[in-house]
């Protein structure tokens, strides 16, 4: 069996405010379209070459972060392509969007009255993986120091030894 791997990592500007809407059992998502550059080199030099991407973001928060994504915002994305196919007037049609799963408002776009730059990240509530204890048979010089407070918050009354 094959491990496939579909994982998409964008920083763009939105090309039009997100739109809000609403799924059939109530759940609200964001559909918005990014636009990323590249560089492209041509006879007389370099030039910018922009690809536009359509993106949607499932989430408690998509109602909550619809008012700060703005035209010419600049987000950093991470999520997955997902296909959609359908038939129109008897041809097949397909299209690829990202579906987003961490979104992060950089700068840009309309800042409403605060002005300067607003930086958030929300992300889609997905479990978290456990994190595994490190075995004795590490090497010593590879293992980790425990985190946690330090020696100055301790005093000696409380230390057991």
């Amino acid at each position: 069996m094959a491990t496939d791997i579909n994982s998409v990592v964008l920083v763009g500007r939105l090309t039009r405010d997100a739109v809000l809407r609403y799924s059939p059992s109530g759940s609200g998502f964001l559909s918005f379209t990014i636009a990323v550059n590249r560089a492209k080199r041509t006879n007389d030099g370099w030039t910018e070459e922009a690809s536009f991407i359509d993106c949607v973001y499932f989430g408690q928060n998509s109602q909550s972060i619809s008012q700060y994504l703005v035209k010419g915002k600049q987000v950093a994305i991470q999520g997955e392509l997902r296909q959609s196919k359908w038939e129109t007037d008897g041809q097949q049609r397909s299209k690829l969007d990202v579906v987003v799963s961490t979104l992060s408002l950089l700068s840009g776009g309309n800042q409403g009255t605060g002005g300067g730059n607003f930086t958030a990240q929300y992300q889609q509530q997905r479990p978290q993986p456990q994190v595994r204890q490190q075995s004795e048979s590490v090497a010593p010089s590879l293992q980790m120091p425990p985190v946690g407070p330090g020696p100055e918050s301790f005093e000696d009354d409380s230390i057991p030894f």
